[in-house]
């Protein structure tokens, strides 16, 4: 819970290492006071009774200072809200008071995201602020060492309310000198490639103006000083939401840095607040660490793990993925085929992807017609799915519900069910259209459907795709068309739920072409997420790198494909270096089976079989990046889990030069007074000596990879 001192005009939040501060001033300006390691009640006091730092002419008093800017009165650094009615725009509030509750967001399930379907649990502080009819409250809730933060607003008063921009939170850094951003870049097929460079006056803004999260960037940042990644200060922020976003990182003049971030990318309009009517922001959490790079992640697992993803204490099985094996050629009978040599193989969950429903033989038609194929599945899913769990797998399917092909039944019963613009042309990207799901009547389409699917055969797993930016964002007649931004994520959001909800054996994939909505918010309604597209194994160890700096391995879907590599680049690579590669999230495989000789489907189903048994480990366990990807460091790249008494090694060497011996890999994690024996050769080893001498891995020559198990003795 967190604690109030000083008669309920400063606040302590404190964690098991690190505590948050803030203060109101008898001039009801809400100050930042203290994010960083924990300190006492007393500390807190002391920083709200500190005068105020001086400022130069010219120069905000309040700039860098304040928990939550406003636009209005003496600011000028970028504020979190703006609000606009019809005479004037801003804000100048006051503060009403304070409340500390035990769920963490009024719904009753402490999920922040206002649905009810979460888990209960954490102190909440809320603070109450009122500017004539506009009625805010700051959220806040400590997770471990995780501040989760929103805002809601409500419109009190008789006329309406345009909120041109509403964040979900302000974070307020130390001062320090030589402040580093890290952030994760990409594109389609590149995603999650992380990227470090000095902070340097002025702003630094990443985003997605896509409609989804997108691929260009995740929604995280991260600032240091000199860490590294065992060691040092890190202060990393994560958004979760699945539209599209904003997080400005500012260097003011006076040197602070401020991270601003929520929902929508610019200020041209986020909704409008009909008298009655309120607006909750995304959680933007937030994290303090001195344990380096490493540790903000292993929090950041974990506070995942426990509190963002569903059923994240279950392991995620081995899947199959029959895209890459048919494309959009499938058959019941080929399906089977596929399915008989997965099983074999040891497979747990078998999914056919697209191509089974309407007139879906190519990606020109189709989308929005959920029903099966009559010619390639004339029983329906049914038959097949039954055949499937026979084989001793769950059955799966792939799905795009938030689009539609011009070429569809639905399209041609309902064509102004998409977004569009009027009197313009309507842009298709591979042949689609988006469905405006801010409309109800789409909403309901999309529940009738989908539940029916669900209902009518043994499906125990979704693949949710969602393979096109909004370009056309319009919605004809309704008085003010950008809210179908933010209530197109809601209503995906609420579908899931209703879902999940009618059929919880059901298990849920996010994907968006690979990892192109990816985000807290999409995490805390599917099981697990697709990272890339790019199933290269060695493309996959940096994007896989980028990926882990956030976001657990429990939710990372990996496969293996065929070599060469025909999707990319051609590349050629050992089953071993793929399967490695795989196993280091939730192993899948995607190649065509049928192509396979019975020496490799023998050598896949060894590798099932190891996985399986790593699984706990990797899924549920601690990671430790040893050595991050990439030749222009030589050498090996290694990953390292540990969980309890078991730990497990996964390394990389892809190109060894001039001869030279690959050198040991340092581990870290273990105990240095207890003994490891390696299972796979039986030598004993000192823990002491692991951490600081390292491990053998026995790599040489090009793409070789291996997998190391110890286990504490």
């Amino acid at each position: 819970m967190p604690e109030t001192v000083a008669a309920g005009r400063t606040w302590l939040l404190s964690g098991p290492t690190s505590s948050y501060a803030l203060h109101v001033t008898e001039d009801d300006v809400l100050v930042h006071l203290h994010w960083g390691p924990r300190i006492a009640p007393a500390d807190a006091e002391a920083l709200a009774a500190a005068p105020p730092p001086p400022y130069w002419p010219f120069e905000s008093p309040l700039d860098g200072r304040e928990e939550y800017p406003v636009e209005g009165g003496p600011r000028f650094v970028r504020p979190a809200l703006s609000v606009r009615d019809d005479e004037r725009r801003g804000t100048e509030w006051r503060f009403e008071g304070h409340t500390v509750v035990g769920d963490g967001d009024g719904d009753g399930d402490g999920d922040g995201d206002g649905d009810g379907d979460g888990d209960s649990g954490g102190g909440e502080l809320r603070l109450r602020f009122r500017d004539a009819g506009l009625a805010v409250t700051l959220h806040y809730r400590m997770r471990g060492d995780v501040v989760e933060r929103w805002t809601t607003l409500a419109n009190d008063g008789a006329t309406p309310l345009e909120l041109l921009r509403a964040d979900s939170a302000t974070w307020t850094l130390p001062h320090r000198e030589g402040w580093r951003l890290s952030q994760l870049h990409g594109r389609w097929a590149a995603e999650s490639r992380l990227v470090r460079s000095p902070l340097t006056y002025g702003e630094k803004v990443i985003g997605s103006r896509r409609g989804h999260t997108g691929h260009q960037h995740l929604p995280w940042v991260a600032l240091d000083t000199e860490a590294t990644e065992e060691s040092g200060e890190v202060y990393a922020c994560a958004l979760g939401w699945s539209g599209s976003w904003r997080i400005a990182v500012a260097q003011l003049p006076d040197a602070r840095v401020q991270i601003t971030g929520g929902a929508g990318h610019d200020d041209s309009g986020l909704l409008r607040l009909a008298p009655g009517e309120s607006f909750t922001t995304p959680v933007f959490a937030g994290l303090w660490t001195d344990a380096g790079h490493g540790g903000a992640s292993r929090a950041w697992h974990a506070y995942q793990r426990a509190h963002v993803v569903p059923d994240a204490d279950r392991d995620r099985p081995v899947l199959f993925n029959s895209w890459e094996a048919t494309t959009f050629d499938i058959s019941e009978e080929q399906q089977l085929a596929l399915a008989r040599r997965a099983a074999a193989m040891g497979v747990e969950l078998f999914v056919v992807d697209d191509g089974w429903f309407g007139a879906r033989t190519s990606d020109r038609a189709g989308l929005g017609d959920w029903t099966p194929n009559p010619d390639r599945f004339p029983s329906g899913l049914a038959p097949l799915a039954d055949q499937v769990h026979d084989l001793g797998m769950r059955f799966g399917i792939w799905v795009e519900p938030e689009m539609v092909n011009p070429d569809s039944d639905l399209y041609r019963a309902h064509p102004d069910w998409v977004q569009y613009q009027a009197g313009r042309r309507r842009t298709e990207l591979r042949n689609q259209l988006v469905l405006n799901l801010a409309r109800e009547d789409v909403q309901e389409y999309l529940w009738q459907q989908l539940d029916g699917l669900l209902s009518s055969a043994p499906i125990d797993y979704v693949k949710w795709d969602f393979n096109r930016c909004f370009t056309d964002a319009g919605w004809p007649g309704d008085p003010y068309p950008q809210r179908l931004w933010v209530d197109h994520v809601h209503a995906l959001y609420a579908l899931l739920d209703r879902l999940r909800a009618a059929h919880p054996h059901v298990a849920f994939e996010s994907c968006s072409g690979g990892g192109g909505r990816i985000d807290l918010g999409i995490l805390g309604r599917t099981d697990q997420v697709w990272t890339s597209d790019n199933t290269d194994p060695l493309d996959r160890l940096a994007i896989q790198h980028g990926f882990s700096q956030l976001h657990p391995a429990r939710v990372m879907a990996a496969w293996v494909t065929d070599s060469p590599n025909t999707q990319l680049n051609g590349r050629v690579s050992s089953l071993r270096f793929r399967f490695v590669s795989a196993m280091a999230g939730v192993l899948g495989v995607g190649g065509d089976l049928t192509g396979w000789s019975e020496e490799e489907l023998a050598e896949a189903a060894g590798w099932v079989a190891l996985y399986k048994e790593i699984r706990p480990v990797v899924q549920h366990g601690d990671l430790y990046r040893l050595r991050p990807p990439g030749l222009a460091q030589g050498g090996p790249s290694a990953v390292q889990y540990v969980r309890g008494d078991e730990t497990v090694v996964l390394a990389w060497l892809e190109a060894q030069r001039y001869g030279e011996p690959v050198p040991a890999v340092r581990l870290r994690g273990l105990d240095p007074t207890a003994s490891y024996e390696c299972r796979e050769t039986g030598e004993v080893h000192r823990g002491a000596l692991l951490l600081h001498h390292g491990l053998r891995t026995g790599l040489r020559g090009d793409l070789d990879a291996t997998v190391i198990r110890l286990r504490r003795i």
